[in-house]
């Protein structure tokens, strides 16, 4: 499996991944001039990728980290309950550690949320306008809404618990509507009337199906002469500081740069180039009702329950949970059982047992940096490889805007300023300090 690199002087490209992160840079290396390879293992949109059960917020203002001042007293309860909204498994502790830590250090001042709030906020601001151009070149404009997101509180008192994350999204730009329980009942007579009190973000706008949607910019992808190589991506050639070839498992493929957009799976192949990144599984689940008689009318999420509750072309879906137990643990479907009982208090009439046909459950891998932002930018060991992964709860709505700044980079241009918060450098350079204390301590001893 090998090519020229330059047949009459066309940068070409390989893309590793066709998730939403993966097809949208594809897609947009061809559009500033590049023949473009995607090597995928799977089929694009299908059950087994991250971007299948995604929960389709296309959200501008997911802007805050996971991590918030104070978080450090809740870990003793993350310990203690296998089945709250995070958990971490006993087994996967002593690797999960390093990584939580982190985690918990990047929200630690609401200095660090803003400046993580601000950089996000110029990821997604346009998300939703992005994604409707994306959709509509790929035929599939009617997956694209526009209808903002509701946060549902059971009362004001709990959305001013929530003070810090909406004064830190008020600072980047970010603006809402105030229902009181009158506009709640009018507007959602479906919910439960446990709650009286909802913020709508009305910039925001959401996808129908996923999976579906990346499946069409995968074919889209293709129609604009995108060459898609069924194999995994194992390592790189480089020679004298630039790529050469991408190694799979079924051969090298020759080219000129490359874009790693694995996921989860992105770690070992960074790693490879020079750039260790701790990036660990969010494990997300959902649950998906088929044909329900109630629900929604807005995509909305609830406070008390942590979960995202919406409509999709396949049934009403219910998202959310986050599960530290790796890549490779076998699912916990009591946590997606979980995410059912909450959505049967919110929405009276469901089935009274999430059991398959009616009530279909699901899991997936959200790939996470303990900081809370993606990893966007060039590799330590040569310009030609580029990381686009770690984009957390974001991966979807963020997916459009890295699409951009990845083809650039892999076209062998620069970015701006801006997109340097990205930087998988940050990482090296984290360590590298690390290691100058350690030395320093060492010294003074002698």
């Amino acid at each position: 499996m090998s090519g020229i690199n330059n047949p009459g002087g066309e940068r070409h490209a390989v893309v590793i991944g066709a998730g939403a992160v993966g097809c949208a840079t594809a897609i947009e290396a061809i559009r500033v001039g590049m023949r473009v390879t995607v090597i995928e293992p799977g089929v694009p949109g299908s059950p087994h990728a991250t971007s299948y059960g995604n929960s389709g917020w296309l959200s501008t203002h997911s802007v805050i980290p996971p991590a918030l001042p104070g978080a450090w007293r809740k870990v003793p309860g993350w310990l203690a309950d296998p089945l709250g909204p995070l958990a971490v498994r006993w087994r996967y502790l002593p690797k999960a550690l390093p990584w939580l830590l982190s985690y918990l250090a990047s929200g630690w001042t609401e200095a660090r949320v803003q400046r993580t709030a601000d950089a996000l906020r110029g990821l997604l601001s346009d998300a939703p306008a992005l994604h409707q151009r994306l959709a509509a070149e790929a035929g599939v404009s009617h997956l694209i809404e526009h209808r903002g997101i509701l946060h549902v509180y059971r009362s004001r008192q709990e959305f001013e618990g929530e003070a810090l994350a909406w004064r830190v999204r008020a600072r980047t730009g970010v603006q809402w509507d105030e229902w009181d329980e009158a506009t709640l009942r009018s507007r959602e007579p479906d919910l439960d009337a446990r709650y009286t009190f909802a913020i709508l973000v009305g910039e925001a706008g959401h996808c129908r199906d996923p999976g579906a949607y990346v499946a069409a910019l995968a074919r889209h992808a293709q129609s604009l002469g995108a060459r898609f190589v069924q194999s995994r991506a194992t390592g790189f050639r480089i020679e004298n500081g630039r790529l050469r070839a991408v190694l799979s498992e079924d051969g090298e493929i020759a080219c000129d740069s490359a874009a790693i957009c694995s996921g989860a799976r992105s770690a070992e192949l960074a790693a490879a180039v020079g750039s260790p990144v701790p990036l660990d599984s969010e494990r997300g689940y959902h649950v998906q009702v088929k044909s329900p008689t109630c629900g929604p009318r807005t995509p909305m999420m609830v406070a008390d329950g942590k979960l995202i509750a919406h409509w999709m072309d396949g049934g009403l879906r219910a998202g959310g949970q986050v599960e530290f137990a790796g890549l490779a643990a076998p699912a916990n479907w009591k946590r997606a059982d979980i995410l059912y009982r909450h959505l049967q208090t919110m929405f009276e009439g469901l089935p009274l047992t999430p059991e398959e046909p009616l009530v279909h459950r699901w899991l997936g891998h959200r790939p996470s940096t303990p900081d809370g932002l993606p990893c966007i930018g060039p590799s330590a060991a040569t310009p030609d490889v580029v990381l686009a992964f770690g984009h957390g709860h974001i991966g979807l709505g963020g997916s459009a805007r890295t699409g951009q700044w990845a083809a650039q980079l892999l076209a062998g241009n620069s970015l701006s300023a801006f997109a340097l918060a990205f930087s998988p450098a940050r990482f090296q350079l984290g360590r590298q300090l690390k290691g100058s204390q350690k030395r320093m301590e060492e010294t003074r001893k002698w």
